[in-house]
């Protein structure tokens, strides 16, 4: 586990998070996002972060955003909360940071606020594990890791990020985490997972579309580590999984 989800959520946090809508991306727990930020008031928000908790929350954007972009384009219910775990500023004034998945949340309300950027209350969401899921958790732990192992390139599978996953001996739920953010999935089957706190549930739904792309081809398989607001000229990019 790394030392950034090991701090989790500080233990003053009222429920009230910074938010950062984004159309394309959903951030899950136990997983390493890299973003670029030049809109002033993400700016704001990054200083405000950068100065107190270091916490950001991850929202995606649902469809028909495009025409509200400026204002409060509805957002998805399930969001997550992330740590920045990297800070690098740019000479123009924008940023490239790390940010680290730890915490489902659900947006209870939206605040009324003085800010350029969003925010909102939120309820923390832990995994649920049903009692009678507990003693075959492991087995399908271990069909999990079969399944993706199957559909990732060789050239892939040589590398030290799969290896470390699909070696290290995680809880199925932070492994289905970890796989529906990488695998190339349609952002509303990855909001659908991180909204699911039930990791039976989750585990299930997870491999009811990780089983029809066995039959594709495992190149388009796997998602890049981190989608397009990820900078691709910092050498730091794309970071690994966390080790957690």
């Amino acid at each position: 586990m790394g030392h950034w989800e090991s701090a989790g959520i500080p233990d003053d946090f009222d429920g009230v998070v910074r938010l950062f809508p984004l159309p394309n991306l959903v951030l899950f727990p136990h997983v390493i996002q890299a973003l670029h930020i030049f809109e002033p008031r993400y700016c704001e928000m990054l200083s405000e972060a950068l100065e107190s908790d270091h916490l950001i929350t991850i929202a995606l954007l649902v469809p028909g955003w495009e025409s509200q972009f400026q204002g409060k384009p509805n957002l998805g219910n399930t969001v997550c909360i992330g740590r920045i775990i990297s800070h690098t500023p740019t000479d123009d004034g924008r940023h490239n940071i790390l940010m680290a998945g730890i915490q489902r949340a659900r947006i209870i309300e939206e605040l009324d606020v003085d800010t350029s950027f969003r925010q909102a209350r939120v309820e923390l969401i832990p995994d649920i594990v049903p009692d009678e899921f507990r003693e075959s958790a492991e087995e399908h732990r271990k069909t999990l890791l079969s399944v993706f192992r199957a559909m990732i390139p060789q050239d892939a599978a040589n590398s030290k990020t799969f290896a470390d996953l699909l070696t290290q001996q995680l809880p199925l739920g932070i492994l289905t985490d970890i796989i529906a953010y990488a695998v190339n999935l349609p952002i509303a089957i990855k909001q659908l997972l991180l909204g699911e706190a039930n990791v039976q549930i989750r585990f299930e739904t997870l491999m009811d579309h990780l089983e029809p792309l066995l039959d594709g081809s495992s190149n388009t398989a796997i998602d890049s580590l981190h989608p397009t607001q990820s900078p691709q000229s910092s050498k730091s990019f794309p970071p690994p999984f966390s080790d957690n």
